[in-house]
Formats: structure tokens, C-alpha cells, sequence
């Protein structure tokens, strides 16, 4: 399996997220959060960035699956500043698997979920 192969296995695993019944009356619909949010008529203090890290692929929780080896870690999140991502993805590696090993790459992005009241991925 290529190297891309497994950049877009592990993307697409970690950017999956359960909506649950509080986040579906958060707002009526994605067009009008994402309107509101445009306009300013919903105002966050959070900034929505993706991640990205080099890893090394460990062993897995359950639910999570990925060749052992190198790979590229990618997620998605809502963040207090552009300075906490290095450290949530961390986090998140640790929790299911994955050791942050190399550079961390950080972009600013559109977001495609809503954003909370605390920050989350």
C-alpha cells in the first residue's frame, strides 16, 4: 500500500465524528451555522485548523486500523489558538495509537462542523 494510500486511510478514520442529539439542535442546519458564522451572527472564540504529523504507527484501539509503520496523521479541529494543535494531535496519537514522530504541519481551514463551546477534533 502506498504511502498516500495510507495518508488518506488515516485521514479519513480520524475525521469521522459521531453526531450526537445535542450537536443536531445546536443549529437547524449546516448552511445556516455556516452562514452565521460568515456573518458574524455566531461568534466563536475558537479558530478551525487542520493538522497534520508525521507518525509511526503502533499498535491500534480498537475501531482504528492502519498498517504498522510510517504514516502521515491528519485531523481536524476547533482549537483555542493556532498553538494548541501540535499538542491535541499528540494527544490524540497517544490515545489510539499513532507516535508523533516528525514535523507537524498546521493549516487554517473552512470548517465543516459547527463549533462547540470548548474546543474539539
Amino acid at each position: 500500500m502506498s504511502i498516500m494510500n495510507r495518508v488518506l486511510l488515516v485521514f479519513l478514520a480520524l475525521t469521522m465524528v459521531s453526531t450526537n442529539a445535542e450537536e443536531k439542535d445546536f443549529l437547524s442546519s449546516e448552511e445556516d451555522w455556516k452562514l452565521d458564522l460568515k456573518s458574524g451572527n455566531l461568534v466563536t472564540s475558537l479558530v478551525h485548523i487542520a493538522v497534520f504529523a508525521d507518525d509511526q504507527v503502533e499498535d491500534l484501539i480498537e475501531g482504528f486500523e492502519a498498517p504498522k509503520g510510517n504514516a502521515v496523521m491528519g485531523v481536524k479541529v476547533w482549537a483555542t489558538n493556532i498553538d494548541k494543535p501540535p499538542y491535541m494531535i499528540r494527544s490524540l496519537g497517544d490515545q489510539i495509537g499513532f507516535n508523533v514522530t516528525g514535523e507537524i504541519q498546521i493549516y487554517e481551514t473552512e470548517p465543516e462542523q459547527p463549533p462547540r463551546e470548548t474546543p474539539y477534533g
